[in-house]
């Protein structure tokens, strides 16, 4: 990893943290759960971020990355749901539990291609959410235009996201190369893009 990379994720670490903070504040304000999905994206966001800017890319070789880095879509999708979309917050969180724990269960005891299977479900609802609800919220007007960027950072959590996991399961849909060429600048614009869209509803 080169020091351009770390800065990229340096600056998503900031970036990440000062959302932290204002899901924190949100949530001690209004004692919202959705905040507290939002909490637990961002953290481990975070927390993946400082790994790779202190032990480089060898820590994504890891046997659990792939378990925890779904979390951030999960649970940004989990707090997109609960927040806007209370009628569904139950039976979507509902799966997104059961999508987990099978995604632990077949990471460590297999086989590879329920794995592989699983990652693909998982990884696609969660990143169909998070693209296609701030659109419709936009649409329908119940948020300021800004939280289109959210879709932007959904989209951009998916292209890394999927060919991360992917790499890590030993079916990689880019070569390596390439995915680790563009996965600091990437995370850098998601987490960003993000920023920008929850910031224009937390104003």
């Amino acid at each position: 990893m080169n020091w351009v990379d770390r800065l990229f994720l340096l600056g998503t670490g900031l970036i990440a943290i000062f959302l932290l903070s204002l899901f924190f504040k949100e949530y001690i304000r209004t004692k919202n759960n959705c905040n507290l999905y939002y909490l637990i994206s961002f953290a481990v966001l975070t927390i993946s971020g400082l790994l790779l800017i202190a032990l480089g890319y060898d820590v994504l070789q890891s046997p659990v990355v792939v378990i925890v880095a779904a979390l951030i879509p999960l649970s940004l999708s989990t707090g997109l749901v609960n927040e806007y979309f209370q009628q569904y917050s139950k039976p979507y969180l509902l799966f997104v539990i059961i999508g987990f724990l099978l995604l632990a269960v077949t990471r460590f005891a297999g086989p590879h291609i329920l794995s592989t299977i699983i990652l693909a479900t998982v990884h696609s609802v969660a990143g169909l959410t998070i693209f296609f609800l701030p659109l419709l919220l936009v649409k329908n007007k119940r948020v300021r235009k800004d939280f289109v960027w959210i879709t932007v950072g959904g989209t951009l959590i998916g292209i890394g996201g999927i060919s991360l996991a992917f790499l890590k399961v030993g079916s990689p849909i880019l070569p390596a190369e390439f995915i680790f060429t563009i996965l600091a600048p990437v995370l850098f614009l998601m987490t960003g893009s993000f920023a920008k869209g929850f910031k224009s509803e937390l104003s």
